[in-house]
């Protein structure tokens, strides 16, 4: 092979690499890795104060500090834990209402003038009704974060089955297609990108709420771990919550990201 088609060979393996996707995916990394150098580098020659702004380096040492001794993997388990049982609790519940809603114009009736009323409030004020209730433990967890949960999951579903196609749903109702086909093999399909949706905004609701619950009602968990370490200047600790809840983040976005691939597979670009 001469050497003029083999400079054409990897001209072309490198068009093949630079495509948009891989450009704008080089740039997703090299954003924050931008941003956390620019930090390191204010820190070191003094232009930011490092008693409220430790340097990235001294973050990422107390953080290894933490998981060395056991204390950051303790936390995480537990507020994923309380993320996971009350995002069920409260995303399962409203899939279903949601479709009952959206396909029968009764119970919508009966419950949209109750969510219109209730979903303004903010959640995190009822907190202390739910300890109240349920107590300290992990069942007033539970119980915010599903009370944050389903109302966005709810309102989705209820526009994904509004925006389905009538003659969808008239096409199930001329073959005399049951109500639980009807909510099987029509409504859900039909509603799914806007269910999912509906699952990314509880989940990113969720973090948030389950952080605000335990900078007062826990003694364990991402957010107790924020808040004692304010409490006491251990900011180096507080920015490693604070990273955690991000990773925490992007990793459960990511992972509904994956599951709306495999789930919606006409929808992906």
């Amino acid at each position: 092979m001469s050497s003029a088609a083999i400079e054409i060979g990897n001209a072309k393996t490198g068009t093949r690499w630079l495509t948009r996707k891989n450009v704008e995916r080089g740039l997703s990394v090299m954003s924050p890795i931008l941003l956390l150098a620019l930090w390191e580098f204010g820190a070191a020659v003094g232009w930011i104060d490092t008693r409220f702004f430790p340097a990235p380096s001294a973050i990422f040492a107390e953080a290894r500090n933490m998981i060395v001794s056991g204390e950051l993997w303790k936390h995480c388990s537990i507020s994923l834990q309380r993320i996971a049982i009350g995002f069920c609790l409260g995303a399962v519940p409203g899939v279903v209402i949601g479709l009952a809603m959206g396909l029968f114009s009764p119970i919508r009736a009966i419950i949209q003038p109750l969510v219109d009323a209730t979903f303004p409030i903010p959640k995190i004020a009822v907190l202390p009704l739910f300890i109240m209730v349920f107590g300290l433990g992990e069942e007033s967890k539970y119980a915010i974060i599903a009370t944050a949960v389903i109302y966005l999951v709810l309102i989705n579903t209820v526009a994904g089955v509004r925006n389905i196609d009538a003659i969808y749903l008239d096409v199930g109702k001329n073959f005399g297609a049951s109500r639980w086909m009807m909510f099987v093999d029509v409504a859900l399909p039909g509603a799914l990108p806007l269910v999912v949706a509906g699952l990314k905004l509880g989940m990113g609701v969720a973090l948030l709420v389950i952080v605000s619950a335990e900078f007062v009602g826990a003694r364990s968990g991402i957010g107790y771990l924020i808040w004692t370490s304010w409490q006491v200047f251990q900011v180096e600790k507080m920015y490693v919550g604070l990273m955690v809840s991000a990773v925490l983040g992007f990793g459960t976005a990511a992972l509904l990201n994956y599951l709306e691939r495999v789930l919606i597979p006409w929808k992906a670009r």
